[in-house]
């Protein structure tokens, strides 16, 4: 069945060579018990190693049924081991944070068997632990280990059993009982292959092979070579095997992944909840910074609706002479007459307002206040967002009769009449009686002033009956689009230089200001706000996903003898990098939903204590938490990379 030819291995201690197998040939038989002995360092761990497939050897020939297996890949080895080889170790080996019975289990994992859950059970009541098959290993003895170890190594069915010092921590009793167990396998047919250093175990064999330093020294019978009907059938020969598809990550394989990634996160939660606790932190500060640009966004919107959509403001301008700047609207005066002029552009202009503006004393009892006083025409209100919310606005006619109205802002409202409605309440502006007849919409302060702290009149009131002023301050107009500001500008200017004669180098005498150009300056500066403060975020989750990857690369090093282990009973490089990548990922994930909530919160908290606008949008949610999925795999990456590369043999002899 197995024929090894001038095997040689040689190992490098620093740059010293050690030469474990010196030209080692061995044939197997079917069925065959065989004791494997020889002092420490005589190569007998080594060459066992080789037969099963967990090392390779420098130089030589291994032949399985007449198939040389030298020349696999790492993969097809996986394979091999999975389906034909059942390792029992000296050490056990058993992962601490699974029952016995899932210990038993792993190996149906790796060979796409893990529906016969039942073959388990089978094995394990088999070597007499069905009442111990929910406990731990460390609620098992010593000989309760060696036994799961066994049936660990039975579940797949394998042709050939490597035991390892299988009762070098064992008492006599436990011993025996170990030692009866692999000579009835050895009477069902299995082949064993029994490595010791202790006489009265290799009795038990019925061949004895010696070495020292590398060699066989000698090839011996021992007890009485029983009749065994072993043979190698179709279903387990190297080419059937090897022949079968690849083993792909289904449903089933990806779900005991992620029970093991959430179990190895379990049994080291300190760890777990610090490389989350990163995580989370980052995503938080992404989902709070983002909510804060967000919030400044919306009340940048809100106060510019309360400036107009559409809007132009025609002001007197300051003209130089002799390269001296003169007073604004010395050269330059609007009137009505203006106002009606661009009125009458109707194909282009939507609506038109007259403004003035000065300071007021206003009495109402025993309150005063001193606020802005505005004048303004009747289409002032819907282009300014000014309309009402309690009362109403003046009519035209009020503005043609110069009628004594007035419309409050807010401010002016609670400073002078408290909880009391003042609709139809009569209050002075400088000393002339004026009835109140609407109070506007609150629309905040800014960081020039309180745009509450104001009261509108009629324009013409305001000119002729309390300001004192024979020319308007400046023109509101508002466009039927924003595609039709930039050509409304070029009209409107030529229309005040025909209108007031000036020459084409007069341009400076009056000014007209684009709202549009305020809102794309204001939008653009807090888009760079909000992707600076998310940038600044990104950076501590970016902090997180080095803590993910720093705890990633110590669990590797901590559980690299599970590495080797489970290498051993089957598993390739991709199961191995597809479990820590799913570990890995998972912090992420449970980090990073953890930080959203902890960001809402958080961008809640920022609302009432310090009263900024903030708005948690669902961009935001889904980037922080896709960066942070994204986080988890690239970090997770390397680690996992580094733990499916490891070496089963020297995985398994790490300290």
């Amino acid at each position: 069945m197995i024929e090894l030819k001038n095997i040689s291995k040689t190992y490098l201690m620093g740059t010293s060579e050690v030469h474990a197998l010196r030209n080692a040939s061995l044939t197997i038989a079917p069925g065959e018990f065989l004791a494997i002995m020889g002092p420490s360092g005589s190569g007998k761990s080594t060459l066992m190693h080789i037969l099963g497939f967990l090392d390779r050897p420098d130089r030589g020939t291994y032949s399985f049924e007449g198939t040389e297996l030298t020349g696999l890949s790492d993969d097809e080895l996986a394979v091999i081991r999975n389906r034909l080889i059942g390792f029992i170790f000296q050490q056990f080996h058993l992962l601490p944070r699974m029952t016995a019975l899932e210990n038993v289990e792993l190996p149906l994992i790796y060979a796409g068997k893990r529906h016969l859950k039942e073959k388990a059970k089978e094995k394990i009541t088999s070597v007499g632990l069905e009442e111990r098959r929910g406990h731990h290993s460390n609620e098992l003895s010593g000989g309760e280990r060696q036994r799961v170890a066994i049936a660990r190594a039975l579940v797949n069915e394998p042709l050939i059993i490597l035991a390892d010092e299988p009762t070098g921590n064992l008492d006599s009793k436990n011993k025996d009982e170990i030692m009866g167990i692999l000579n009835g396998l050895n009477r069902e047919g299995k082949t064993v292959i029994l490595v010791t250093h202790e006489p009265d175990i290799a009795q038990y064999a019925r061949r004895v092979i010696h070495m020292r330093d590398g060699q066989i020294i000698s090839d011996e019978p021992g007890r009485e070579q029983l009749s065994v009907a072993a043979s190698v059938s179709a279903d387990t020969t190297i080419k059937n095997f090897l022949s079968k598809p690849a083993r792909g990550i289904g449903g089933t394989e990806f779900l005991d992944y992620f029970r093991q990634a959430a179990s190895a996160m379990i049994s080291h939660k300190m760890r777990s909840v610090l490389s989350i606790l990163g995580i989370l932190i980052g995503v938080a500060a992404v989902i709070a910074m983002l909510a804060l640009g967000e919030g400044a966004k919306t009340a940048i919107r809100a106060q510019l609706a309360a400036l107009g959509s559409n809007l132009l403001i025609i002001r007197p301008g300051s003209p130089k002479l002799s390269g001296i700047a003169m007073e604004s609207g010395s050269m330059t005066r609007f009137t009505f007459q203006d106002v009606e002029t661009i009125r009458r552009m109707a194909r282009e202009v939507r609506r038109v307002s007259a403004y003035v503006s000065g300071r007021g004393q206003v009495v109402y009892g025993n309150k005063n206040w001193n606020t802005q006083v505005e004048g303004v025409d009747v289409d002032y209100s819907p282009m300014r967002a000014a309309i009402p919310g309690v009362g109403r606005f003046f009519t035209g006619e009020e503005v043609k009769l110069r009628e004594k109205v007035a419309v409050l802002g807010t401010t002016v409202a609670r400073e002078l009449f408290g909880d009391i409605d003042p609709i139809g309440e009569t209050i002075k502006i400088n000393l002339v009686n004026f009835r109140v007849i609407g109070v506007l919409p609150e629309k905040g302060a800014t960081s020039f002033r309180d745009q509450d702290d104001t009261i509108l009149v009629p324009v013409t009131t305001a000119m002729y009956r309390l300001l004192g002023k024979q020319y308007v301050d400046s023109i509101f107009v508002e466009a039927h689009a924003p595609e039709m500001l930039e050509p409304l500008t070029g009209s409107l200017e030529q229309l005040i230089i025909k209108q007031h004669r000036l020459r084409e180098e007069d341009e400076d005498s009056f000014q007209i200001r684009n709202m549009a150009d305020i809102r794309q300056t204001l939008e653009t500066t807090t888009k760079t706000m909000s992707m600076l403060l998310g940038a600044i975020a990104a950076i501590s989750l970016l902090v997180g996903g080095i803590g993910i990857m720093n705890i990633m690369l110590v669990s590797v090093t901590e559980r690299t003898r599970e590495i080797g282990l489970r290498k051993a009973i089957g598993a390739n490089n991709h199961d191995i990098l597809t479990q820590f990548l799913i570990e890995s990922i998972l912090m992420s994930v449970l980090g990073g939903l953890g930080g959203v909530a902890l960001g809402a919160g958080s961008a809640l908290l920022i609302t009432l204590i310090a009263g900024w606008s903030v708005k948690v949008s669902v961009f935001s949610v889904v980037l922080a938490t896709g960066f942070s999925v994204l986080v988890g795999v690239l970090f997770g990456l390397w680690p996992a990379r580094q733990a499916s590369r490891l070496d089963p043999i020297e995985a398994l002899r790490y300290e």
